[in-house]
């Protein structure tokens, strides 16, 4: 399967600003040379070389990941702001089909689904996938006036609602499916995928506690032995302290949980918004760190960042 990153950020949609672009321009020219610009290969190398904090951005949208499975079956997760980029530069399905699934509610994954162009092709064909059963009716109020000029009825009709159940597994195309609830406000749902043997677990808005290291036959379904897990990280242990039953987690609490259910390589993701490139880019090295320092250095940490993607 191939999962590519649309929108990483948590809470609110943050766009870089002019003062961070200047930081990054100051920054980078600070580490020039003059060989640096003797040629114009010199200059592109430079450019290139670059960290990647400066030379690009983790980016601004809230959730959306999609898998474009093996038998071509099209999985999006979530629909934060980070759905409309997707349906704008995305390779559509070739048979117009999409199953969307929806880890909650909070308007962060969901305030994407009203700007998703394909939504209001007649032609395409939608499911919808979360374990709230009233998915319908939550998402059409955030159309109804005076929130949104277009109401939901605008969409394409060919749009199904499924109600899942935690530790009840299904399949969709090639893809088995399993999920759990999580610790969130309100709760969230995770949901591991699993094909030709591979799983790749979609974990975001958790507050993991203890209970979260409990082998219940539900977490263990979702996270164990797991190729590759999205997870929430969006504090450092100090915000995570202070900012208590908000919902989210401490990086290094996500390292634990990853090295608990034996799971081989972590996106740190749901970005705080107030974090900079720079920021980021220094909690990455903190959990790579961290790992070290608790022994598993083997564990392949990674941010998630807009545009990037993972063949499992």
């Amino acid at each position: 399967m191939r999962i590519l990153f649309w929108g990483v950020r948590g809470s609110i949609p943050t766009p870089v600003t002019p003062q961070q672009i200047q930081a990054k321009i100051s920054a980078a020219v600070q580490r020039i040379t003059p060989k640096d610009i003797a040629s114009e290969d010199a200059r592109e190398r430079f450019v290139t070389s670059l960290p990647s904090w400066l030379y690009g951005t983790t980016g601004g949208n809230t959730p959306c990941i999609e898998i474009k499975t093996d038998d071509g079956t099209e999985i999006v997760l979530d629909a934060g702001s980070g759905l409309r980029v997707m349906g704008k530069n995305s390779v559509k399905p070739a048979d117009n089909h999409y199953n969307l699934f929806l880890s909650h509610f909070h308007w962060d994954h969901i305030q994407g689904l009203p700007f998703f162009d394909a939504a209001y092709n007649p032609d395409t064909t939608m499911d919808v996938y979360s374990a709230f059963p009233s998915a319908e009716r939550l998402l059409r109020a955030q159309m109804a006036g005076p929130f949104f000029p277009a109401s939901f009825d605008m969409f394409t009709k060919n749009l199904r609602f499924h109600t899942v159940s935690p530790g009840v597994q299904f399949c969709v195309g090639s893809l088995k499916v399993d999920c759990c609830s999580m610790s969130h406000p309100g709760t969230s749902y995770s949901f591991a995928f699993t094909e030709n043997g591979k799983k790749f677990v979609y974990a975001t808005d958790v507050e993991l506690s203890q209970k979260d290291f409990d082998r219940t036959p539900q977490y263990t379904a979702v996270f164990e032995n797991a190729d590759c897990v999205v997870l929430d990280s969006q504090y450092t242990v100090a915000e995570a302290y202070q900012k208590k039953n908000w919902g989210h987690s401490a990086f290094c609490y996500a390292i634990d949980f990853a090295v608990h259910w034996n799971i081989k390589s972590i996106y740190l993701f749901h970005h705080e918004p107030t974090y900079d490139d720079k920021k980021l880019n220094s909690i990455l090295l903190a959990a790579r760190w961290y790992a070290e320092y608790i022994e598993h250095a083997e564990m392949k940490i990674y941010l998630a960042t807009e545009t990037s993607e993972i063949q499992l």
